[in-house]
């Protein structure tokens, strides 16, 4: 059974107990949470999941060891995953083209969207580091042609071109495309694409459900006063308002 139906069918059990809005008492939750049964595999596949997706390598090979859990990609694709991203956050967008390709060329053949932006963040590094010149060729030769195909692309190419009008860029709206994180933007895209490419999940699917936990607890707010996890790193049950 999906996490998202156990903490569905859990929450619709305890809004059914809940249908004025009732105090239920921390004894009462856990007692009712012991209950939810989950299987120590189906935690450990959730783990793993969340080590591959993000690319720890060595955690991910030291839990395959010691819980028996086997990932659902080959752990050596992760290394190679982890150099075409730290590449663009480093802003060394061709070696993380070339890297690509070296992957699976398929990926940046059948995504003209990802190529026009690793494109872009190639010209963004020129743009960087005061390379006038080879920038404005660059975004003749390799980026107007695809401004030319597709308007989003060309109102991309634009804003990034502007950069250039503006010797201090602070003063430039389009400004942030020189921060570090429009760096991680593009690096977060490669990785997704690559990802996608191995069939696994872009995104790992812990985070989706906490999200789930949010909404479920805002759920059972109006029907219940019932111990809360407001922190999610600790996962303290903090006890009901009276």
């Amino acid at each position: 059974m999906s996490h998202f139906w156990i903490v569905l069918g859990h929450l619709q059990s305890i809004e059914a107990m809940a249908t004025s809005k009732k105090v239920i008492t921390k004894e009462e939750w856990e007692k009712k949470l012991k209950d939810v049964r989950i299987r120590k595999e189906d935690m450990n596949k959730l783990v793993m999941n969340f080590l591959v997706t993000e690319g720890y390598v060595e955690a991910a090979e030291k839990f395959r060891m010691e819980s028996g859990t086997e990932p659902d990609v080959d752990l050596a694709t992760i290394s190679d995953r982890m150099a075409v991203k730290k590449a663009v956050q480093s802003g060394n967008v061709q070696d993380a083209i070339e890297k690509v390709n070296d992957l699976n060329p398929e990926i940046l053949d059948t995504n003209p969207q990802l190529y026009f932006h690793l494109q872009q963040q190639r010209l963004i590094e020129l743009i960087r580091y005061g390379k006038v010149e080879e920038a404005l060729e660059f975004a003749q030769e390799e980026l107007a042609p695809r401004g030319e195909e597709n308007q989003g692309f060309l109102e991309e190419l634009e804003k990034t071109v502007a950069l250039l009008a503006f010797e201090d860029v602070k003063n430039c709206p389009y400004g942030d495309l020189l921060d570090v994180s429009q760096r991680l933007k593009t690096a977060s895209e490669v990785n997704a694409a690559i990802l996608t490419s191995q069939s696994h999940e872009k995104d790992p699917k812990l985070p989706s459900l906490l999200k789930m936990l949010v909404w479920a607890q805002n759920q059972l707010d109006e029907k219940a006063a019932y111990p809360r996890i407001n922190d999610l790193s600790t996962a303290t049950l903090e006890d009901p308002p009276v």
